[in-house]
């Protein structure tokens, strides 16, 4: 059982930066794939950007370009820098990580935190 736990959330003007993070209580070395998911009111959640094993990272077409995500394995901790922020970003962000054992696979959820981008 692993707990992640998002923080650095806030409220920012559109251009402005803010970074995420999420912590884990497990090392993440042992997640195949950790990732950023957000949602917005009134809209279905969706995938911001995902690290795999062996360092290849994927992002939404939205984001790409402004947004980084990297894993700091010493930390247990997940990021996601995110630059030249819109409006459009603003949505609750939730960190995931999927872990997968001979017997089944496991997906872990924060509790997310909100991101709100004003113009």
């Amino acid at each position: 059982q692993a707990q992640l736990v998002e923080s650095g959330g806030g409220v920012v003007q559109a251009g402005e930066s803010l970074r995420l993070s999420c912590s884990a209580s497990a090392s993440i070395s042992s997640f195949s794939t950790m990732a950023w998911y957000r949602q917005a009111p009134g809209k279905q959640r969706e995938l911001v950007a995902q690290t795999i094993s062996g360092g290849i990272t994927n992002y939404a077409d939205a984001v790409k370009g402004r947004f980084t995500i990297s894993r700091d394995s010493a930390k247990n901790t997940l990021y996601l820098q995110m630059n030249r922020l819109k409006p459009e970003d603003t949505a609750v962000y939730s960190c995931n990580a999927h872990l997968e054992t001979i017997e089944r696979a496991y997906d872990y959820w924060g509790q997310g935190t909100q991101v709100t981008v004003s113009s």
